[in-house]
């Protein structure tokens, strides 16, 4: 009978390095961006928003209240902040309300 490898992995860190080693991870950060968002800003900005899209480490965030696409602008920084707390990475860099 053979032994045993000695040697013993998580689910969770083998399931991370099968992500990085395959094109999975910028779907998957498209995914966790856009659940963030909702997350974060809650259902009443939720429901203005029409489409959210990651683009590098660029958000997109198209709204149907240009009212509330302006008032956004002004805490630009403070969402990224929060996006990224969320994501425990500094995945987006930039925001672009639209």
């Amino acid at each position: 009978m053979a032994k045993r490898n000695a040697t013993s992995h998580t689910i969770a860190d083998l399931l991370k390095t099968y992500i990085e080693g395959s094109k999975l991870e910028k779907g998957l950060n498209k995914v966790s961006a856009e659940e963030a968002w909702h997350q974060v800003m809650g259902p009443p900005i939720s429901k203005y928003t029409t489409k959210v899209v990651l683009k590098g480490g660029t958000l997109v965030i198209h709204l149907s209240s240009s009212v509330l696409r302006e008032e956004l602008t002004y805490g630009k920084d403070k969402i990224m902040s929060l996006i990224n707390d969320s994501l425990d990475t500094p995945l987006v860099t930039e925001l672009i309300l639209k």
